[in-house]
């Protein structure tokens, strides 16, 4: 337990930045979910579409410190050629 002014301070400031980092991580999540229903559903201009709102997402979520940039440009990358490999 926190006994100092400024240790209660910090651990309210880390209460606070973990909610804004779930959300931003749930957020990122869903957009992921749309591409993949969008993938599994077979329909490549809807997965397009879903891709094309995911990955600023994502994106947003590397730069804000959520996942790792490498992270974000990886998942990225691998829906995009999920999404390439349906029209083949």
């Amino acid at each position: 337990m926190a006994n100092t002014v400024s240790a209660k301070k910090m651990t309210r400031k880390i209460a606070k930045r973990t909610a804004v980092n779930k959300s931003r991580r749930s957020r990122m999540r869903t957009f992921v979910r749309k591409v993949e229903e969008a993938i599994a559903s077979g329909n490549q201009t809807e997965a397009v579409a879903a891709l094309r709102a995911a990955e600023p997402e994502m994106m947003r979520a590397a730069q804000k410190g959520i996942v790792h940039k490498n992270t974000a440009s990886r998942k990225v990358s691998r829906l995009a050629s999920r999404i390439n490999a349906l029209s083949a």
